[in-house]
């Protein structure tokens, strides 16, 4: 058993870097200008093929492929960055003598604590401006 979890994440740490390396290559302006490039060739050999709906399948298929296979590749770039960065983050939360710890697992909230949280932090907020435009006096729960 603990031979083949070690297989599986070597297999996901491949895929983690290929997915990664793929999405940071075709953010490059070279792979748009590749892409612009398939584009018009595909234009121009319209006239060639009578502009068929089998050219225009070509085209439809092409870029349906491409881009059903792309959003699996960036979205597990997007979560392993996100990941990361949360984990710093939390490392920072951590490590700020006065930091509030209850915040680290932020994102393990629901959608009704999370807006009753951000509501409670825009009331600090405003406090914190109307102090500083000497509009009321620093409460002690701030």
């Amino acid at each position: 058993m603990a031979g083949s979890q070690g297989v599986r994440t070597r297999h996901f740490s491949r895929f983690g870097r290929f997915a990664k390396e793929v999405a940071h290559r075709s953010g490059q302006p070279w792979a748009f200008g590749a892409a612009v490039l398939v584009v018009l060739f595909w234009a121009l050999t319209g006239p060639f093929f009578g502009y068929s709906d089998t050219w225009q399948l070509v085209i439809n298929t092409g870029t349906t492929v491409v881009t059903f296979l792309m959003v699996f590749l960036i979205q597990n770039t997007q979560n392993r960055d996100a990941a990361a960065v949360q984990l710093k983050l939390d490392e920072l939360i951590r490590a700020v003598a006065g930091a509030r710890n209850a915040l680290i697992d932020l994102e393990e909230l629901d959608d009704g604590e999370l807006e009753r949280l951000r509501a409670r932090y825009g009331e600090l907020a405003q406090r914190a401006k109307d102090r500083a435009a000497g509009l009321e006096e620093p409460r002690k729960e701030d």
